[in-house]
């Protein structure tokens, strides 16, 4: 079994990485430049994007979920229409935020706090990423139907090239180029359309066998359509409560300062980091947990979320200790600015921590992925995000000011691993009515 999770989560994991590397070279590029605002700047457009991005991440989890339960099904026609069913959404979406673009970017500036120099460079910033939005939405839909399909090697190939692309514009649009925040911009729009047009080439080449499968009318579209609808607005709910939180995590930094919007940023790139790696056996555990669901394989269920707790307690372990011992190196390799070094030594304890409270919610996750509980999911969320983060901030920032955001995070994801864990048995009872 360990090797069933190992195939899968490697690739992810290496996959995954790529996404935190970016952040990091976006944020040495601009904490490298003359003033401190290009950090702000490209942290405040990033908080968009992830808006905009997360809100549309539900296409990639039910698809995964879903996807993986069809394969344990053996059902050819239902594989190509969850397929089918995630482009037509992601599409249509992407063409409507291009649309809307110039209203979504007045709104957001009126939402965030910031300095106004910072939010100039990050309205150029945005007006440039924003050309990216089809093709990244696009391909969370293969990333999740991919990994459904319990091949979680091409996903990697295609977010490698996509964040190599990426790395490499960056550097050549900023440094040959002088352009800036909107030269990581550009880079992003580079490199996910790159990644698009590898994902056709794949599908094309390996899974054309499911084409015939496609459908040209309605009824079989509509057939499961309210499973997957149920499944994807519960983890847009959720979604939307990730957002919120890492939203007001950036606008309530800039609000305090541009010193501390830098530091906060830099530092949120050591929750990424883990983040992404612990997801790497999380993806995993939406592929095998669904096909095991799918199957209706009891034995085979139990095992697998076993082990992925007990890799993500050791991986957490292992994260802490480098934190603990690198924490302050870490912060060296994302910018020179000395107020940010300086002062950002003082925050250096909650991220230590954030591996051993957060290991479980990544792991949970996925495993509500594969089973496609995603009510649980949310309403997990919900209260962690409600009662763990904004009622605790808002009560310790006038006596800790900054380190509330911090101790709050630290909290929210505590209370998402202890909440899943409370939930399991509920969101797994009607499974355990099968005999294996």
């Amino acid at each position: 079994m360990n090797r069933q999770i190992l195939r899968l989560a490697l690739p992810n994991i290496l996959t995954n990485l790529t996404v935190p590397m970016l952040g990091m070279v976006d944020m040495y590029l601009m904490g490298h430049l003359d003033s401190v605002h290009f950090m702000g700047a490209v942290a405040l457009g990033g908080v968009i994007f992830n808006f905009v991005y997360w809100g549309f991440a539900f296409l990639r989890m039910s698809i995964s979920g879903l996807a993986a339960q069809t394969v344990g099904r053996e059902d050819k026609q239902e594989m190509a229409l969850v397929l089918q069913r995630g482009l037509l959404i992601a599409v249509s979406g992407s063409l409507l935020l291009l649309l809307l673009q110039i209203p979504l970017a007045e709104f957001s500036f009126w939402l965030l706090e910031g300095s106004p120099e910072v939010k100039a460079i990050a309205r150029d910033y945005f007006f440039v990423r924003i050309w990216a939005a089809p093709a990244a939405i696009t391909l969370m839909v293969f990333y999740g139907w991919y990994l459904g399909m319990q091949n979680a090697i091409y996903p990697m190939l295609i977010a490698v090239t996509v964040n190599l692309v990426n790395v490499v514009t960056s550097f050549l649009f900023v440094h040959h180029f002088n352009m800036q925040a909107e030269g990581v911009a550009l880079g992003s729009v580079v490199g996910q359309y790159s990644g698009l047009i590898l994902a056709l080439v794949i599908f094309f080449r390996k899974y054309k066998w499911i084409i015939p499968e496609f459908t040209s009318t309605v009824a079989p579209l509509l057939k499961n359509m309210r499973q997957f609808i149920n499944v994807s607005s519960d983890i847009f709910i959720r979604t939307l409560c990730i957002i919120a939180v890492f939203t007001f995590f950036t606008s309530r930094s800039a609000g305090i300062g541009d010193v501390t919007l830098a530091i906060n940023s830099a530092l949120l790139q050591y929750l990424f980091l883990f983040a992404y790696f612990l997801d790497g056996f999380a993806y995993a555990g939406e592929a095998l947990v669904g096909k095991y669901y799918g199957a209706r394989n009891k034995t085979m269920l139990g095992g697998t979320i076993r082990k992925l707790m007990l890799l993500g307690a050791g991986l957490a372990i292992l994260f802490t200790l480098i934190y603990a011992l690198m924490g302050e190196s870490l912060l060296r390799l994302f910018t020179k600015q000395s107020d940010v070094l300086d002062q950002g030594k003082d925050y250096l304890l909650w991220v230590t921590l954030i591996p051993l409270v957060s290991f479980a919610s990544f792991i949970w996750d996925g495993i509500y992925i594969g089973i496609t509980a995603s009510r649980a999911m949310r309403n997990s969320m919900i209260i962690s995000a409600i009662l763990f983060f904004f009622i605790p901030f808002y009560l310790l920032f006038p006596h800790v000011q900054n380190h509330a955001i911090w101790i709050s995070m630290v909290l929210f994801m505590l209370a998402r691993g202890v909440l899943l864990t409370i939930l399991y048995p509920k969101a797994i009872r009607s499974f355990n009515e099968f005999k294996p």
